[in-house]
């Protein structure tokens, strides 16, 4: 019983696993299409599930699909799987209910197939994997088109054609590309003057005449790709402007500036005109070209060095361009070019226009602590190319100082449109390190000033009055030689095998060097600082949206914004600004450039370059007056021999005035009148020159207080023919200094007269003063005088020195009234002759008598001796009886002025 058991259950286990061995199998993933219109799935592949058990009944049999959620979590509410043929597996996917491509186009989801296990009951029924079903819902051309807006409107100026003048849009509700997209426009309105391309854009095909027909109105109509018209039609409406010309209007090409007015706005009544043409930015662009200046913007007031005092710049700097002078030799062979200011400019041809700076004055630049300024132009004026650049070799850089001593070496070079500075701090040690800016100023070929500061390791570079940072490299590579001694190149460098490598091809000019502690920014800023040029009124009132930029020289104004009302408003507000007191006369060119963006373009109007120029006016002189020096300087002789010399200028007073026309109609007066202001000024040199020959050494000479010439920091040319000092500074400087200066003359020199000249002047010499010609008056006689004076105070006791000038004084008192009873007689003799004259016309006021004694015929010694006592008694007895056979240096002259304004001499 029990062995029949075991064996109807092996039995029953054998035909168990033979029934339902293997699971079905379908594809991993298929791609499915469905119609918005129907609801079968067309699947690619096809739906197939495939067992190894068939062809048994049941087990190799598909009986099912199971629809799962896909990676969304949705798709099996929407989708079902259905079984065509259970013996083929053939299957079919169908939605449950209609789609819509609007609302979702794409659909995912899983699907599993079983089989019908080992009977009719499904048991022991086996599941293949889940394969993914990617379903997209193809779109039916379902939906017009719609115009955006029913009516369009656009306004246009007339005798123009446009390439748009409005543009229409319709969009499409479907899905799909296909029917979604607008293929094209129609005007469907017959004979108008228009044409629509398949974007909408309407243009005219012909100019229009607001004349003829001030609005033109017509329909548009729109297809997408399937063919399908639009629901409504738009209309569009344009109005013809008559003919409007954009552009300013109320420029004025001249404008005047009278020299001290300040600020005035160049365009006070322009404003731009768009013909309602819509931009959303506007850019104008004013220029002012001061090409009257030699360098920088304001450099024809004052030299470089008077510059550098008024701006408050430390003291102690070193020209290394300084004048061709027998003390500064160095720059004799370079060429120089005229300038507008007092400073030189020398021309380097990049070859041999080098100049070497004296060891003396190399020796006290050393140190890595100073300060390197100058002006720079490259390429220059007139010159020719290099010989380098002129075989096309640019590669070679241009050296502008190069410099070397036992402790550093240094070099500034330009190369293209670089600035480098190649710095040696230790030639014993340190390697070198090369400072490089890339600078559009250095090679626009304009002038441009250069401040370089090192306190090594820092650096500071100011280029017209603006901060640049360099780029720092450790240079790795060949390390040239420095000079085997101090020296100092400006133009080139040394080179091993040629004498001079890398020379500079261009314009140098104020070139100085200050050891020590570097210079504030401040100073820098004012050293550029510009007294002329553009500036803009209020930034309060600026509107808003408009921007406004300056550039460093004041040259060049932009405005730009995007409204057109604040951008009038804010042109109008553009004003020249003159701060100098004597302003250059001349003309600047001035222009105006305007760029604008409209919304249908980018640049919708064209507007041309206005052109004009600004000329200042000639300003009112100033007068400088010199005064306080009398015609004639009388001193005796062993003043002028005593080692400070006489003072030419002991009472010298300078006033600076300026007169200018006033209006005096206005006040009821007839014709006009000048006023003249007292005004602070600054004198920038003045000279003294001897008349007649040069200054003798050996028996005379100019001296002045050269301690008071270098504590006011003024500079001073001594020679024989004249003493020059420079230097802005006020005028009781110079005042102080002038007074200072003395003649004198070598013991025993027979010197009758000398005269002199002094002058002054301001602004670069362009306001010059009076000339004040002193006479100094000295004699051999009088040094005899001087002699017998001394014999005289040796051997005459005070009782007789006493007596000796009562006897003077009294023959002076007896000379006197000889001389008016003889003015009386022959006064009262032409009464009797004139007879019938008129008693008013022939009498004299006694109150006007002015007695003038020759100074240099009457000394006196400071014990009040008489130094001509000696034979001359007798020659004034005659004179006092005949004064009028009195020789001409004994004569007394008596000067009396009348009634009439007449004066009469005897």
């Amino acid at each position: 019983m029990i062995f029949l058991s075991l064996l109807l259950c092996l039995t029953s286990v054998a035909n168990g696993n033979k029934a339902n061995k293997h699971k079905p199998w379908i594809e991993t993933e298929y791609q499915g299409i469905v119609m918005e219109n129907d609801n079968t799935v067309l699947l690619n592949p096809p739906l197939f599930a495939l067992d190894k058990d068939a062809p048994l009944h049941y087990a190799g049999e598909i009986c099912g699909f199971r629809v799962h959620n896909g990676p969304l979590g949705s798709g099996s509410v929407q989708f079902e799987a259905v079984v065509l043929d259970r013996s083929t597996g053939e299957g079919l996917v169908r939605s449950k209910e209609p789609l819509d491509c609007e609302s979702q186009r794409e659909h995912s989801f899983t699907i599993q197939a079983y089989d019908c296990g080992e009977g009719p009951d499904g048991v022991n029924s086996k599941k293949s994997h889940k394969a993914t079903v990617h379903v997209r819902v193809n779109d039916v051309n379902e939906f017009s088109p719609v115009f955006v807006e029913r009516r369009y409107e656009a306004s246009v100026p007339e005798d123009r054609l446009f390439d748009r003048i409005v543009r229409v849009e319709a969009l499409d509700a479907d899905c799909s590309p296909q029917y979604s997209q607008i293929c094209f426009y129609d005007i469907i309105t017959p004979n108008v003057p228009f044409a629509i391309d398949n974007d909408g854009n309407i243009k005219n095909t012909e100019p229009l005449d607001s004349k003829r027909q001030r609005v033109h109105t017509f329909w548009v109509t729109a297809f997408d790709c399937g063919k399908n018209r639009a629901q409504a039609d738009a209309q569009v409406v344009v109005t013809v402007k008559p003919s409007c010309k954009p552009g300013w209007i109320g420029w004025t090409k001249r404008v005047e500036y009278t020299p001290g007015s300040g600020s005035i706005p160049l365009f006070p009544g322009l404003h731009l005109e768009t013909c309602e043409e819509t931009v959303w930015n506007i850019q104008a662009t004013v220029e002012l070209q001061t090409g009257h200046i030699g360098k920088g913007c304001d450099r024809d007031s004052y030299s470089d060095r008077s510059v550098r005092r008024l701006c408050g710049a430390v003291r102690g700097e070193v020209d290394l361009l300084p004048p061709p002078s027998p003390a500064a030799n160095w720059t004799t062979a370079l060429p120089t070019l005229p300038s507008s200011d007092s400073s030189l400019v020398f021309s380097f041809n990049g070859s041999n226009h080098v100049a070497v700076v004296p060891d003396l004055i190399v020796s006290a630049l050393s140190g890595d602590h100073f300060t390197l300024q100058l002006w720079m132009r490259r390429g220059g004026a007139n010159l020719q190319p290099s010989t380098t650049q002129s075989r096309g070799n640019r590669k070679e850089e241009e050296t502008i100082v190069c410099s070397t001593d036992s402790y550093s070496h240094y070099s500034l070079s330009v190369h293209g449109c670089r600035l480098s500075l190649f710095y040696w701090p230790d030639v014993s040690a340190a390697r070198p390190v090369k400072f490089l800016w890339k600078l559009e100023q250095v090679c626009d070929s304009e002038w441009h000033h250069l401040s370089l500061s090192v306190h090594y390791p820092s650096v500071t570079l100011y280029v017209d009055g603006v901060t640049f940072d360099p780029a720092i490299i450790h240079d790795n590579g060949a390390i040239p030689n420095p000079a085997p001694h101090q020296r100092m190149l400006i133009g080139a460098c040394w080179g091993k095998t040629v004498k001079y490598v890398g020379g500079y091809h261009g314009l140098l000019s104020g070139v100085t060097v200050r050891p020590g502690s570097v210079e504030p920014h401040s100073v820098v800023e004012c050293l550029y600082a510009c007294r002329e040029g553009l500036d803009f009124g209020d930034l309060e009132t600026l509107g808003s949206g408009m921007k406004v930029h300056v550039n460093p020289s004041q040259s060049v104004l932009v405005l730009e914004g995007d409204d057109i009302e604040s951008f009038n408003r804010a042109v109008q507000q553009v004003t020249y600004r003159n701060s100098l007191r004597f302003a250059t006369p001349g003309v600047r060119p001035l222009k105006l450039t305007t760029s604008l963006r409209c919304f249908n373009e980018e640049s919708c109007l064209s507007l041309k370059q206005l052109e004009g120029y600004l000329v200042v006016l000639q300003p009112d002189a100033p007068q400088i007056s010199l005064s306080g020096v009398g015609p004639h300087l009388a001193r005796p002789a062993p003043e002028f021999e005593s080692p400070s010399g006489v003072p030419l200028f002991p009472e010298l007073r300078i006033v600076c005035s300026l007169s200018h026309a006033i209006n005096t109609a206005a006040q009821g007066m007839e014709g006009g009148a000048l006023m003249s202001d007292a005004v602070a000024h600054t004198l920038d040199g003045c000279e003294v020159q001897p008349l007649g020959e040069e200054l003798n050494l050996e028996k005379e000479e100019l001296l002045v207080d050269m301690d008071l010439v270098r504590e006011r920091g003024l500079e001073i040319i001594n020679t024989t023919a004249y003493i020059a000092i420079t230097g802005a500074e006020s005028i009781s400087v110079y005042e102080d200094v002038l007074r200072s200066v003395r003649y004198r003359l070598a013991k025993g020199s027979a010197r009758f007269e000398r005269r002199f000249r002094l002058s002054c002047s301001e602004m670069n010499g362009r306001y010059t003063s009076n000339d004040c010609v002193p006479q100094m008056l000295g004699s051999s006689r009088l040094l005899h005088a001087r002699s017998r004076s001394d014999i005289a105070r040796s051997i005459l006791v005070p009782g007789a020195a006493t007596v000796i000038i009562m006897v003077c004084v009294g023959f002076l008192v007896v000379m006197v009234i000889l001389g008016v009873f003889r003015i009386r007689s022959i006064h009262r003799r032409g009464d009797s002759a004139r007879g019938g004259a008129k008693e008013g016309s022939s009498q004299w006021d006694d109150s006007a008598l002015t007695i003038i004694v020759n100074p240099m015929e009457t000394y006196e010694s400071p014990m009040g001796i008489s130094a001509d006592t000696e034979g001359e008694g007798e020659e004034d007895e005659e004179a006092a009886e005949s004064p009028d056979d009195a020789s001409d240096d004994q004569r007394i002259i008596i000067k009396k002025e009348g009634k009439d304004g007449n004066a009469r001499r005897y």
